[in-house]
């Protein structure tokens, strides 16, 4: 993530304003120490992104889903199952 000064964020600030609007928040400093966050509005706030595994232990796979539908396939490519 972008972080700029605030007299570079006031030169151009149109510029990183297209940029945030774009997806590409920035970070505002004043002597080198963050102080802001600029992102877009329709940007997910943290907590609301959804995380890996969210399902879990509501699906089952079975233990053989790659031999699944095995035979039906080597039909289909002529062989002799």
């Amino acid at each position: 993530m972008q972080t700029v000064n605030i007299h570079e964020a006031k030169t151009h600030l149109s510029r990183l304003i297209e940029q945030a609007a774009k997806g590409e928040s920035f970070i505002i400093a004043k002597a080198g120490k963050p102080l802001v966050k600029v992102t877009a509005l329709n940007a997910p706030e943290a907590g609301q992104v959804k995380r890996l595994g969210f399902m879990a232990g509501q699906i089952v796979v079975p233990d053989d889903f790659d031999q699944m539908g095995g035979a039906e396939i080597e039909q289909l490519f002529g062989g002799d199952a």
